[in-house]
């Protein structure tokens, strides 16, 4: 598993895009919306492999009938770093081997084709700093359609207040030395290099 995105949900994609910009000092680029889930999004490039969404309902899509992805059904407060999403070369394996990450379930949007492990509550376990899963389908991907912006990932910060078992859990499938796991009240913080410097997203 490796890193493929970040996700900061708010709930309205202009106070999810407010605050990233607040934070990195940065504009994002055009995303799309999910018909799945009913969700919509802005994309910033982090590199040529990862990049950040800031997403949120749709006001304009039709209930999806199901709980949406990343717990935004219950999404309450301001604005925050929501998800990480990791990506996986099996889907189907690696869900066999971590099942609390949820079902396979097919998404697209325009030519993007994947498939995302979903929890059938929607808000991923452990608190929701448990990572989702991804398998892209094909050669298309976001990162490398994106401006690039100068920003990188320099590091991940995983709160959970048994971070030692949430290490042990993902670490024979994680091996990215910019995730750290650390005790306390459940949330994820990001360091993120800019053009301004190295910048704090939570």
């Amino acid at each position: 598993m490796e890193i493929d995105h970040l996700a900061v949900a708010g709930e309205t994609l202009e106070a999810a895009l407010a605050h990233v910009e607040a934070a990195l000092g940065v504009t994002l680029a055009e995303g799309g919306r999910h018909a799945r889930f009913g969700t919509w999004n802005r994309l910033l490039s982090l590199g040529e492999a990862e990049y950040l969404e800031a997403i949120a309902v749709d006001p304009e899509a039709a209930p999806p009938g199901v709980p949406r992805w990343f717990g935004l059904d219950a999404l309450t407060g301001g604005p925050r770093l929501q998800a990480w999403i990791v990506r996986v070369a099996d889907l189907d394996a690696a869900v066999a081997a971590l099942p609390e990450a949820g079902r396979a379930v097919p998404l697209e949007r325009g030519d993007l084709r994947w498939r995302m492990a979903v929890p059938e509550a929607g808000a991923l376990p452990w608190d929701g700093v448990f990572p989702a899963l991804i398998e892209w389908e094909g050669t298309a991907h976001p990162a490398p359609r994106l401006p690039d912006a100068a920003c990188r990932l320099e590091s991940l910060e995983v709160r959970y207040p048994a971070a030692e078992a949430l290490a042990a859990r993902l670490g024979p499938h994680l091996s990215d030395p910019r995730v750290r796991f650390v005790a306390g009240t459940p949330g994820l913080a990001a360091e993120i290099a800019t053009p301004a410097g190295t910048r704090r997203l939570a």
